[in-house]
């Protein structure tokens, strides 16, 4: 495995990884989906590239349809192991690639529309908190729909932006619902947003770490890193990102994404 050398300066000292696999349960072969022109992985490498911070990014694939699409449209890729257990392995595995990068940061493939400026904040919460092994985002819930959706993964932190716990219930869970919980400010509820920046070195050890109890009652990985006794620092951005799961939200992605050029 290697990858091209990036230009860059002497405080980019981050990388970007986007962990792609080709099939899905959902919506197969998602990420090659092309009804914009585009193949859908192309608009999140797109998307990921205008942040300012990381020196470089690439795609890592578990199969060659996905590196050739990518490689198709000017973009790097690298072919990692079709048997990682998660996009995090596939992301750790690039990783132990990137000894010049001390941050590394997972972009999920199927994020199209996400901000550079959120990958940027994911860093500098790191560069920032020398003691943090890892950072995520969150924005606010106002819908009490969203609040209950267990597909939308709530989180909580502490004054310091330290994250207390994840989960696919409503947390705080209020023991008397009034809907102006859902208008306070600051906002008493977020979404977490599944973009991560990790030390280079604590990604290569979470990556071998056993999946932990709540981690397995959960299906989130993120508790794994809490259980253990590290910190995850959360940063706020306004609108949580729109992934693409099924073909609806991929129909609605291209009605966006047409409505953008008219």
């Amino acid at each position: 495995m290697s990858l091209p050398s990036p230009h860059r300066t002497a405080h980019q000292r981050s990388y970007v990884v986007i962990p792609a696999r080709l099939e899905s349960t959902r919506l197969p072969r998602k990420l090659l989906l092309c009804d914009t022109g585009k193949p859908l992985i192309q608009h999140t490498y797109e998307a990921a590239a205008r942040a300012t911070r990381p020196a470089g990014l690439c795609v890592a694939c578990d199969h060659p349809a996905i590196l050739e699409a990518v490689r198709a449209f000017g973009g790097n890729a690298v072919l990692t192991d079709p048997a990682a257990p998660s996009g995090t392995d596939r992301v750790a595995e690039v990783a132990g690639t990137l000894a010049d990068f001390p941050i590394i940061v997972n972009v999920q493939g199927d994020e199209p529309e996400i901000a550079g400026s959120s990958i940027d904040l994911a860093i500098a919460l790191l560069e920032e908190h020398p003691e943090a092994v890892m950072a995520t985002l969150a924005a606010p819930i106002r819908i009490r729909e969203h609040l209950e959706d267990p597909a939308r993964v709530k989180v909580v932190f502490d004054r310091l932006g330290r994250a207390l716990y994840f989960s696919r219930s409503p947390i705080p869970r209020p023991r008397t619902w009034d809907d102006a919980w859902l208008h306070t400010s600051p906002p008493s509820f977020y979404q977490h947003v599944g973009l991560y920046a990790y030390r280079r070195d604590f990604l290569l050890k979470l990556a071998g770490m056993p999946q932990s109890q709540l981690e397995k009652i959960e299906k989130l990985e993120q508790l794994r890193v809490l259980e253990a006794g590290y910190s995850i620092l959360v940063g706020v951005i306004d609108q949580p990102t729109l992934g693409i799961d099924t073909p609806a939200d991929y129909e609605e992605f291209v009605r966006r994404w047409r409505a953008g050029k008219a």
